[in-house]
């Protein structure tokens, strides 16, 4: 009698495809991070994301996609937006990437103000650490300031400015986390520090890997791929594309139609 394949065996499948797509993405956000590296916070967009022709196989593994990895979790802290939104947008993302500050500047408050605030967009936030120490003691940080129910604060002061190195000291984290609002400061330091976030960093880096990411930003939008800090018109277009494709469908995944944790 056949054996039913797991949630992970069936997500690792499911990337080995997509990473076909997001490996000739990565060659063009390759092209920009080195652009990046050269002049700072002012370089050009990474290149446009690869958008092959439909066809109903194709849309089959988007959505597959993005149930394995559209979490929709109640109260969840780290995301934005009604559980039952029919859009949700999951973003894998550094602290020391620029790109990943622009998008957060930019275009996701746009993206809040038109389609989450709405009710059509759900936001997703996945801690994918490429940089390093700094970055995964940020990345800790802004999940134990989620724990008091100040991610988002902690998140959008980090990407306040492109911060890397001696910026991401625990003690500059922890004025940081002041600033955002968070009360408790020495749970913070405690859950910053503690086997949770270690926990809840590899779930999120895991899943990334998984799916073939390699660069950040990345993002997923009902599980299409959406590479770099792409303009807003992009993000408006996909969301526009998918909350079509959903409502032919029959709308977003069920829910208790509440609001996820967000700003």
């Amino acid at each position: 009698m056949p054996v039913s394949a797991s949630p992970t065996r069936k997500l690792a499948a499911i990337g080995a495809v997509i990473a076909l797509v997001i490996a000739v993405i990565a060659i063009g956000i390759a092209v920009g991070k080195a652009v990046e590296g050269g002049r700072g916070t002012d370089a050009p967009e990474a290149a446009a994301s690869v958008r092959p022709d439909e066809d109903p196989a194709q849309q089959k593994m988007y959505d597959d996609l993005a149930q394995q990895t559209s979490r929709r979790k109640d109260g969840d802290p780290l995301a934005i937006g009604k559980k039952d939104a029919p859009v949700v947008l999951v973003e894998y993302a550094d602290y020391q990437c620029s790109f990943c500050g622009r998008f957060t500047r930019e275009t996701q408050p746009a993206l809040i103000k038109k389609y989450v605030d709405a009710g059509t967009l759900r936001i997703e936030f996945r801690n994918f650490t490429l940089y390093g120490a700094d970055s995964e003691r940020a990345a800790r940080a802004s999940w134990a300031a989620g724990q008091q129910g100040r991610f988002w604060q902690l998140h959008d002061e980090l990407y306040a400015t492109t911060r890397k190195g001696d910026a991401l000291a625990e003690d500059k984290l922890v004025g940081m986390a002041r600033t955002s609002g968070v009360k408790d400061i020495e749970k913070f330091r405690s859950e910053m520090n503690g086997a949770d976030a270690g926990r809840a960093l590899k779930e999120d880096q895991g899943e990334g890997y998984q799916l073939g990411v390699q660069s950040t930003p990345s993002f997923l939008v009902n599980g299409r791929p959406v590479a770099g800090a792409q303009p807003t018109e992009v993000f408006e277009q996909a969301i526009r594309d998918a909350a079509a494709t959903a409502g032919k469908n029959g709308g977003g995944k069920g829910g208790d139609g509440g609001k996820g944790a967000g700003k």
